[in-house]
């Protein structure tokens, strides 16, 4: 029987909402299923899918929180893309 932990931080992927939905872990649940059967052939019904959400502050990437790391990532995407567009380069 196959265990699968899925761990999200807890924030919405849309506006005005601040979490996963039912139906989107729903989808999870019947994707991670079907990738099982498809590729080691366990049924779904024996496949235990279980998502954890963890507070953005509670998760750290980097060395960092997330937002932080994630907002670096961004900076560094905006100034390569600039770099780009500027046609200059290091």
């Amino acid at each position: 029987m196959p265990f699968v932990t899925v761990k999200l931080t807890r924030e919405g992927t849309e506006p005005g909402v601040d979490r996963t939905t039912a139906a989107q872990k729903a989808e999870i649940y019947k994707g991670i299923s079907q990738v099982l059967f498809d590729v080691l052939g366990k049924p779904p019904e024996w496949t235990w899918v279980v998502v954890e959400e963890v507070e953005m502050e509670d998760w750290g990437w980097g060395g960092m929180p997330v937002a932080e790391y994630r907002n670096k990532l961004a900076a560094q995407g905006s100034a390569s893309k600039k770099l780009h567009e500027d046609g200059t380069s290091n």
